[in-house]
């Protein structure tokens, strides 16, 4: 399932994504909200390949982010169910989003995020989806609240506070 906006092409992540992934995972000012740390190319594959089984699972997932003039990816955005350790669990899909840092702060993740939900709302038909933030990433924050989402409630996900975020899908 491709997704085509004014700038950008959304299209399923793939095998070929690895370097591109591995890239964005040891960049600082990605992984420091998410992991904390830079991911080796071993965790990056086992991620990819989880993002890849998503879609055979749920037929959507993980979309490689990419530049509709140059094809280069800049980032990843995705609906998805992970299954998170968070306690109590999250109840919807959840939404999740990484940006290459070369990228930041030129309105590339709001496209990009505005067409997911889109897709959530008008080809999946979700209810609600959800997405977790760590309460520093101001950036995501901000990004999410913009798109809708309302604070739900606060958590511990692998030992770190967490925002968990919901956001209802408008009524037509």
């Amino acid at each position: 399932m491709f997704i085509e906006t004014e700038r950008l092409i959304l299209q399923p992540l793939a095998a070929t994504d690895l370097d591109a992934q591995h890239a964005l995972w040891s960049q600082e000012p990605v992984y420091r909200h998410i992991t904390g740390k830079p991911m080796d190319r071993e965790t990056v594959w086992l991620r990819l390949l989880r993002d890849i089984g998503h879609w055979q699972v749920f037929g959507f997932g993980t979309w490689s982010v990419r530049l509709k003039k140059t094809d280069q990816h800049i980032g990843v955005m995705g609906i998805f169910d992970y299954k998170r350790a968070i306690d109590p669990p999250l109840d919807a899909f959840e939404t999740g989003w990484v940006f290459d840092s070369t990228f930041h702060g030129q309105g590339y993740a709001s496209e990009a995020l505005k067409a997911a939900l889109v897709y959530a709302d008008e080809t999946l038909n979700l209810p609600k989806t959800q997405c977790a933030i760590a309460p520093e990433n101001e950036a995501s924050l901000k990004l999410a609240l913009r798109h809708g989402y309302k604070p739900l409630r606060e958590c511990l996900f692998h030992g770190e506070p967490t925002f968990i975020l919901e956001r209802l899908k408008p009524a037509v």
